[in-house]
């Protein structure tokens, strides 16, 4: 495993940290740019997880994993299917999600996410596009499924507020293939698949995604999900595990 970086909160600051295995090194930089020296190592007892980048673009991919577009009845798409979520759907890893009742069903989406650490537009080759993958985090690409179907496009269903968490570090330098993604509900095994299973490859969805928009440092790109999607209810515990970075845990919290 590479070398883990996050942003934590300690005793009411926000600092980058290089993560060891029970402490972190509190950096007097920004991991993403330029590190720093460490100031202090503290506990993780002592610390609070933030997402690892701060306003993020985020960007996702719908349909990538061919047995998930299947399950939900959907055709395979021939080019990556793109969307947004909005920055505030940025959460933290132990943060309690919320969604409202009036929401309908909620589903867990377990993905593999690419974080961004160069300046990137019109690539042309999969060198450079692997190039600019600062490093691999988790995500749940946290959905509201019946208003995914009501609405026809995924700006609501997918947008609401904590509905992105991310976390809990990053893992930096390291070839995004060949990853299992597993995700549990309340410790049962829900999803179980592995990143080569994509349509498209995490080169191909970088060269596509800027050809439309140029890719930022910290910009965060959800790779699509694995079959094995379904609901969550009120008070159930998400845990998303991806081989080689770690465990992103959070809560739900269903109701007005």
């Amino acid at each position: 495993m590479g070398e883990r970086y996050a942003r934590v909160r300690h005793e009411g600051r926000v600092w980058s940290a290089r993560v060891l295995d029970s402490a972190v090194e509190l950096l007097d930089g920004d991991w993403l740019r330029a590190p720093g020296a460490v100031v202090k190592t503290v506990s993780t007892g002592a610390i609070e997880w933030l997402p690892p980048v701060a306003d993020p673009t985020i960007l996702c991919v719908g349909r990538n994993y061919r047995a998930h577009a299947e399950e939900l009845n959907n055709e395979v798409p021939q080019l990556p299917l793109f969307f947004l979520k909005q920055r505030g759907a940025l959460a933290a890893d132990g943060q309690v999600v919320h969604a409202p009742g009036w929401a309908g069903r909620i589903d867990y989406e377990g993905e593999l996410v690419l974080v961004i650490g160069r300046t990137v537009r019109d690539c042309r080759s999969s060198d450079e596009a692997l190039a600019a993958i600062k490093g691999l985090t988790i995500g749940n690409d946290i959905t509201a499924r019946a208003l995914q179907s009501q609405d026809g496009q995924w700006t609501r269903a997918k947008g609401f507020d904590e509905f992105a968490p991310v976390g809990p570090w990053v893992v930096v330098d390291e070839n995004p293939e060949s990853r299992r993604v597993t995700t549990r509900v309340n410790g049962e095994i829900r999803q179980d698949g592995s990143t080569d299973e994509m349509i498209f490859a995490c080169d191909r969805l970088i060269m596509e995604a800027s050809r439309f928009m140029t890719l930022r440092p910290g910009d965060l790109i959800f790779t699509g999900t694995p079959s094995g999607v379904g609901p969550v209810q009120d008070g159930n515990q998400m845990e998303i595990t991806i081989q080689g970075i770690g465990t992103l845990s959070n809560s739900i919290k269903i109701g007005d």
